[in-house]
């Protein structure tokens, strides 16, 4: 599959075959500002920071397109909740910092309530703790401030079709990120992921689809997607032969 990479950001592709991937004018992608969108669908934002001139920085950005729709904003953490409930966004482009009170809370509370919307987090800071804090809350991307126009909008389309971006410097290091492994699964050989990822990528190394998994696990197929896009963003992989591959010289997928 085609990966797309920028000066700043990591783009890993989802884990459906044939998905079409063309940028706001229809065109296949010929270049490094190619962008992945949905045909013929509109993506619905909501923009989440407590600084209203970054609020409408983005907005400035996002109306450009035709392609995508800003149908809300929030300041704070309580707007966050209401403006995702009535708007039902496919993507919520988040400062999870703009609310102490809240913190990254927000992420996996807006993900238990409406599991559909793909959150970007959209930060100035640059720090390990928060940048694992947010990816394991569930958010499907992680982008800085001083991301450009195109950056911005490659990151929606990202996240509004199920995959996961997030800045270089991030993808460099994400697997130190995200942790040692849980107490009594030490000898994992991929400690970064969580217990269900495990159980996803034991499947994938065994050639299994996403409809398969899912039917295995009992979780719907639009989880196991997401879980799939999470897994190939932690192993630094660009698709699914290339995750088997990792997964099998590790010794999984054999039994």
């Amino acid at each position: 599959m085609h990966q797309t990479t920028d000066i700043k950001g990591l783009l890993w592709p989802p884990s459906s075959q044939g998905e079409a991937r063309r940028d706001f004018a229809g065109r296949r992608p010929d270049g490094d500002l190619a962008l992945v969108a949905r045909p013929l669908a509109t993506v619905t934002v909501v923009l989440a920071d407590a600084q209203p001139a970054i609020r409408h920085g983005v907005r400035s950005v996002l109306e450009r397109s035709a392609g995508i729709s800003v149908v809300g904003e929030a300041a704070t953490a309580d707007e966050v909740m209401a403006e995702t409930s009535r708007c039902r966004p496919d993507v919520l482009v988040l400062d999870p910092l703009m609310d102490v009170r809240a913190g990254m809370r927000v992420i996996s509370e807006v993900l238990r309530l409406w599991p559909e919307t793909g959150i970007l987090v959209f930060s100035s800071v640059d720090d390990d703790r928060v940048i694992t804090a947010a990816l394991q809350a569930g958010a499907r991307g992680y982008l800085f401030k001083f991301a450009d126009a195109d950056q911005i909008l490659r990151g929606i389309q990202a996240v509004a079709a199920g995959e996961g971006i997030v800045d270089k410097s991030i993808a460099n290091r994400l697997g130190a990120l995200m942790g040692p492994a849980p107490a009594g699964q030490y000898g994992y050989p991929f400690p970064q992921l969580t217990n269900r990822e495990r159980d996803v990528l034991e499947r994938i190394a065994a050639g299994k689809s996403n409809a398969a998994i899912a039917r295995e696990l009992v979780l719907a197929s639009k989880t196991i997607s997401n879980r799939v896009s999470a897994i190939f963003g932690k192993l630094g992989v660009a698709d699914r032969s290339q995750a088997i591959v990792l997964a099998r010289d590790a010794g999984l997928g054999h039994g």
